[in-house]
């Protein structure tokens, strides 16, 4: 049994790395058509490609606090290994361990950029709606949350819960 767990934690960091391998390929991607350049309309006045130059978080928030977003990736690292660990190995908590993974991967997604670059690539922009522009490791992390809220309110029963943070 423990073996396959092994196996379990290794295609988990498996997954996070081709996640954000994928990341940074679309980030390459974006910097080598997009930079310098007007944005690439796919549906006019709705959604657009459009490179930006994050210093900050959404909506602006904490420009150029890199330590703070070091010190977040550090924590998150640490919240969701150790979630990660408590999740039983079963087939019903696969969703939870998938979200685990996909919020790693836009973490480190992301926080290679400030190392690398001291800022993030992005480029979606659903300019319908006026979003703040973002990238592939932030949909990681959005549509895993969206996720795990839907999980925890509607799929998975109390005992569930209780199961995973109650473990030893």
């Amino acid at each position: 049994m423990k073996v396959q767990r092994y196996y379990h934690y290794l295609a988990a960091l498996i997954g996070a790395v081709i996640l954000v391998i994928f990341d940074q390929f679309t980030k390459h991607l974006a910097i080598l058509h997009l930079k310098d350049q007007e944005p690439y309309i796919l549906i006019e006045n709705v959604f657009q490609l459009e490179y930006l130059e994050n210093r900050g978080a959404a909506f602006g928030l904490f420009q150029n606090q890199r330590m703070f977003f070091y010190i977040s990736t550090a924590v998150i690292t640490v919240a969701v290994i150790w979630f990660y660990l408590k999740v039983p190995m079963e087939r019903k908590f696969l969703p939870l361990r998938l979200c685990a993974i996909a919020v790693i991967a836009g973490a480190y997604g992301n926080c290679i950029d400030r190392v690398r670059l001291n800022y993030v690539v992005d480029f979606f922009y659903f300019k319908l709606i006026d979003f703040p522009i973002f990238n592939v490791a932030d949909i990681y992390v959005t549509v895993s949350a969206a996720v795990l809220a839907v999980l925890i309110l509607l799929y998975y029963k109390e005992e569930d819960l209780e199961r995973i943070f109650h473990r030893s």
